[in-house]
């Protein structure tokens, strides 16, 4: 059974065009391009009934735990085959199965696309509710030292109107963790 799902698998892969290795002959590490997202890495794991999708979105928010963790509740109520967890420090994954006689090339695709779709169209949500302290700290950082702000642009609004535009240092020092 497992190697009738591993070869499922591993043509499902291929004719995605879609990156991966296989570390162990149960396991798929899978290489999901984004655009907010720039990569998910998914785990699959192929087990006695069936494959374990594994997906790391973000690291354990610095603020705003509450907000964070309701969005992941209320997020859940709309995916498929995977959904919202943490691990015991925190940090956030998504996670599914398959059962055995459900995976095929089409059920792959289908929970691939729900990876994808969830962990890069949430991915910026995520900082904003999680990170917006350090990210008010990065772009303070980056505008003092001239740096470029192009991957923070999506969280101007974040930034207070008179820091946003500024040539100076709006908050100062280095953030301490990103």
């Amino acid at each position: 059974m497992s190697e009738r799902i591993a070869d499922v698998i591993d043509a499902a892969l291929k004719e995605r065009e879609l990156e991966y290795t296989r570390p162990r002959e149960n396991q798929f590490v899978v290489e999901l391009p984004g655009e907010h997202k720039l990569k998910t890495t998914t785990l699959l794991t192929i087990g006695n009934h069936g494959v374990r999708v594994e997906a790391f979105v973000c690291r354990k928010p610095d603020e705003n735990f509450e907000g964070v963790y309701k969005y992941l509740l209320r997020r859940n109520r709309r995916l498929y085959g995977v959904h919202y967890t943490i691990d015991k420090i925190g940090d956030i994954y998504l996670v599914g199965r398959i059962s055995s006689h459900a995976v095929t090339g089409e059920e792959l695709d289908r929970v691939l696309g729900q990876v994808l779709e969830a962990a890069d169209g949430d991915f910026n949500v995520l900082l904003e509710l999680g990170f917006a302290s350090s990210i008010r700290r990065e772009w303070a950082w980056r505008v003092s030292r001239g740096e470029s702000l192009a991957n923070l642009q999506p969280f101007k609004h974040l930034v207070d109107d008179g820091d946003a535009d500024s040539d100076g240092p709006a908050a100062g020092g280095h953030p301490s963790s990103h």
